[in-house]
């Protein structure tokens, strides 16, 4: 081959090297910022398939919110080897969604205060953190989705700021508390919780959240995995949330929360009744709106072995066409 046929091969090769490369799948990107509530700084983390680009479509942005005992990327962005999948922000990601998450006041990495964190003030970390992903995404309303107390500081911040909020998912959500085995076990301590900001949690009570409603819902080496992630922010938390579900629900209230809203509930969950959940639910004001069980699962569905059915039936509520309203 002459040397114009060497460099057609080279230029012919180069080309096909680089159209491989632009149709290559973007990785996950990820990135970390912070939001202030007065003197508290509070920690939030970012994953979507590829770094932001100026001039692209923008992605719905999906706000995870975590519960009582562990913080944000523990519970939403878990790493468990040899298991498969457990990291919420990653499966959404790839479904298209501009993920986020925070540590509440309190937890992980944010500001360790003298607060017990409670409900109220979750609602209002999720304030303060609008702002931040709003200049970062260029959208003002976003999807939230909480689990446990998550839920519950999701539904009161929905009720607070309307204009923020999508679609709603409540999992692992509590309405009054009656009828919950849980809550009335947790009730024991209620002197406690109300006279410490807060308490003690360690592997075995980081175990106990996979084997206190139904034993096998879940693989322990996922709590195993959960533990080792969580306790080097340390091995106590505060009471707030705790203490208002065992001794203040509601703290929100149904007919507040106009955006459209499904929960999904694990059959075997002992925070909240079916009762209890439909109570709720028939109150919505919302014509669109979901009440979703799933079958063999307990109260963690992002972490149970049957999580991917709360992967689709959350996307599914989540890519929702508008409705169509005749004239």
């Amino acid at each position: 081959m002459n040397r114009r046929g060497l460099l057609a091969g080279a230029t012919l090769g180069a080309a096909l090297n680089g159209s491989v490369e632009a149709a290559a799948p973007p990785q996950i990107w990820s990135a970390e910022y912070w939001a202030n509530k007065g003197d508290v700084r509070l920690y939030l983390f970012r994953k979507r398939l590829g770094a932001p680009r100026r001039g692209e479509a923008p992605r719905p942005v999906l706000f995870l919110v975590h519960g009582s005992s562990n913080s944000s990327r523990p519970s939403m962005d878990l790493t468990v080897p040899g298991r498969g999948e457990y990291s919420l922000m990653n499966v959404f990601a790839r479904w298209g969604y501009d993920v986020w998450t925070m540590d509440h006041e309190g937890y992980g990495r944010s500001s360790r205060t003298a607060s017990s964190s409670d409900i109220s003030s979750g609602s209002d970390d999720l304030a303060a953190a609008a702002p931040v992903v709003q200049a970062a995404t260029g959208q003002g309303a976003f999807h939230y989705l909480g689990e446990s107390s998550g839920a519950l500081r999701a539904a009161l911040f929905a009720s607070r700021h309307p204009e923020r909020v999508n679609r709603l998912i409540l999992t692992a959500f509590v309405y009054t508390g009656r009828n919950s085995p849980t809550l009335a076990e947790r009730a024991k301590r209620l002197d406690y919780y109300r006279t410490h900001n807060r308490r003690p949690r360690g592997r075995d009570m980081i175990r106990s959240i996979f084997t206190r409603d139904m034993p096998g819902t879940s693989d322990m080496a996922v709590a195993e995995a959960l533990a080792d992630a969580e306790l080097p922010f340390g091995e106590d938390i505060p009471t707030g949330t705790y203490l208002d579900m065992t001794a203040n629900l509601p703290v929100v209230q149904p007919e507040a929360v106009k955006a459209p809203t499904m929960i999904i509930r694990g059959e075997h969950d002992g925070i909240a009744s079916m009762e209890d959940l439909w109570d709720f639910f028939n109150r919505l004001p919302n014509g669109d709106r979901q009440f979703v069980v799933l079958n063999h699962a307990a109260h963690s569905l992002a972490m149970g072995l049957n999580r991917a059915q709360f992967w689709h039936a959350s996307h599914a509520f989540l890519s929702m066409p508008s409705p169509v309203h005749g004239s």
